[in-house]
């Protein structure tokens, strides 16, 4: 009998042993931390490998070409944001949002992603708008939470927000290629860029008083 005991807490040990090792090398958060390496490092390859970039970069657009209207005031040539000219752009907005994407990875700045496409009638950044969300003032305060659905996985990342003195969570949509975890989609990145146009238009409101 102790001797079946002794084994069965051997293999509990194994087998918990074998789930760990496995989540700390090719979990979602593992794949995160490959992530942030490559960025870090500027190796496109590699961040490619954990970042679905055109995935990625095409929900993007979608968000916000659904949140134009509350985003017009930020941004150049607003008022034809406002008509629903983003929805007609699309596909160039994509080509051009995976482009800065690449860029940002090489110089590691959003504001040189962001600079670095060339001037249009309404010049929308995915990189200009996702500095809106993470400032240079803003730090990463943790994952909040993990959510792991079958092959899919759902992260809350949180990053302050000292410009309005609270914090903001995004959202990351992540899929198991095997061996490995890959980020698919930012899913509340249009939802976050609205909430922080409400708040910048309170703070503007609020400096007129």
């Amino acid at each position: 009998m102790k001797r079946l005991l002794l084994l069965l807490v051997l293999a509990v040990l194994l087998i918990g042993g074998y789930l760990y090792y496995r989540e700390v090398t090719t979990g979602p958060k593992f794949a995160l931390g490959q992530a942030v390496k490559a960025l870090h490092d500027h190796d496109v390859s590699s961040f490619e490998k954990y970042v679905d970039v055109e995935s990625v970069t095409g929900s993007l657009v979608d968000q916000v070409a659904d949140q134009g209207k509350a985003l017009g005031f930020m941004l150049p040539g607003g008022g034809l944001v406002a008509k629903g000219v983003l929805g007609l752009a699309k596909p160039q907005l994509a080509k051009a949002a995976r482009k800065e994407m690449q860029h940002f990875v090489e110089t590691g700045s959003l504001e040189a992603a962001a600079s670095s496409q060339p001037q249009r009638l309404v010049k929308v950044s995915m990189a200009g708008l996702a500095s809106k969300v993470i400032s240079p003032e803003s730090s990463f305060k943790g994952v909040k939470y993990v959510n792991e659905q079958g092959e899919q996985a759902l992260v809350g990342l949180e990053f302050t927000q000292p410009k309005f003195d609270t914090t903001m969570v995004l959202e990351v949509k992540m899929r198991d290629r095997g061996d490995y975890w890959q980020i698919t989609e930012i899913t509340n990145l249009g939802q976050t860029l609205g909430h922080v146009a409400r708040l910048e238009k309170q703070r503007l409101l609020g400096g007129k008083k």
